[in-house]
């Protein structure tokens, strides 16, 4: 995860173009909403995430943009120029958007070095020369260029596939789960290199993933999605730090929400203790709140009053993820150096330890 966003590109100028400019769009499928009021805009040589569980529009968003999908509502632009509208309709082929799908959709057929010249082929051929090895040495794959998919790695043919989205230089870039069909270990690698790779070439671009490692690791602006709406366009930091809603803070990381009382504008009284809250918090004495509590901000302390139980223990390498019950029947979660190893049934020790000022929501009772 990045502490702050990184430059848009290489030479570019501070002050970038909006490149995509999505305008209060609705869209629906078979005439059910699947997307609603969405917002946004994505400067130039940018990458943007959209990030959400299954189900919750991303896709369908993305697919209005590259033209697959018609909006009832709003408007979608694409530097400057209007694309979509409820009468207006650019098809895909005219929005000079490079696509690359979860299905890599090479041609089996043809070598490396076709698969990347395939869009390309009405350049001058030495243009077209130029060009696929200006790609094959960016992607590292000079070497493969006369080989077919087949006979070259998953994580060589997503190159491949990158490759050949880019030859035409298009104006955005948009990729939908570009790495679930990849282990684990290959998408963070591939992942990072991708991101490198959009930088140098100064793409704009806008990926669509469940998974939110993935979008910390690629994107500049993160839109996390729920039920066909952007909840929260912002950093992966300010996503992780400052959730400003319920589901962005249960989605985002690994976390608990404590309830508690707020006893003076700055005093949060919980189970965990008297906690500090923000100074600019919104809430008055005696307001029932929520606070968010992260597994690092609870630590083990055999020396503390606070007692919790350990119910779960889930071995990450150099630490464990222990999951704590308290006397009220509460849980948290804790990690814990995996030298320090504790049983299942085991009480300790904990004492809390905010990183930051706290995020707190109103509590709602049914």
């Amino acid at each position: 995860m990045r502490d702050a966003p990184m430059p848009t590109c290489a030479g570019a100028p501070q002050q970038a173009n909006t490149r995509l400019e999505v305008a209060d769009i609705d869209v629906a499928l078979q005439g059910n909403p699947v997307v609603r009021g969405v917002s946004f805009d994505l400067p130039e040589g940018h990458i943007g995430c959209l990030l959400g569980p299954s189900g919750c529009g991303k896709t369908t968003l993305l697919r209005a943009i590259a033209g697959f999908e018609p909006v009832t509502r709003g408007r979608i632009r694409l530097h400057g120029a209007q694309v979509s509208g409820p009468d207006l309709h650019v098809p895909p082929e005219q929005r000079r958007v490079g696509m690359l799908f979860q299905d890599l959709a090479l041609f089996p057929h043809l070598s490396v070095y076709d698969n990347i010249r395939f869009g390309i082929r009405k350049l001058a051929t030495r243009e077209q020369q130029a060009r696929v090895g200006e790609l094959l040495a960016l992607m590292h794959l000079a070497a493969q260029a006369k080989k077919f998919p087949h006979q070259i790695s998953g994580g060589q043919q997503q190159r491949i596939a990158l490759a050949r989205a880019l030859a035409p230089r298009p104006e955005m870039l948009l990729l939908d789960e570009p790495f679930s069909t990849l282990d684990a270990e290959l998408r963070e690698q591939l992942a990072d290199d991708i991101r490198a790779i959009l930088k140098q070439e100064c793409v704009t671009a806008l990926l669509v993933t469940h998974d939110q490692f993935e979008a910390f690791t690629v994107a500049d602006d993160i839109g996390l999605m729920h039920a066909g709406c952007i909840v929260q366009w912002d950093t992966a930091y300010d996503l992780y730090h400052r959730p400003t809603s319920r589901f962005a803070a249960d989605f985002i990381g690994l976390g608990v929400l404590v309830p508690g009382q707020v006893t003076d504008p700055n005093r949060i009284a919980t189970e965990l203790g008297t906690l500090d809250g923000p100074r600019d918090a919104p809430f008055a004495p005696r307001d029932r709140v929520e606070v968010l509590i992260r597994p690092h901000e609870v630590q083990h302390n055999d020396n503390s009053p606070l007692r919790a139980r350990i119910e779960r223990r889930q071995f990450r390498g150099a630490e464990f993820l222990y999951t704590l019950k308290l006397a009220s029947g509460a849980r948290l979660l804790c990690f814990a150096p995996s030298h320090q190893r504790h049983g299942i049934g085991d009480e300790i020790g904990i004492e809390v330890s905010l990183l930051r000022h706290p995020v707190m929501f109103r509590l709602v009772t049914p």
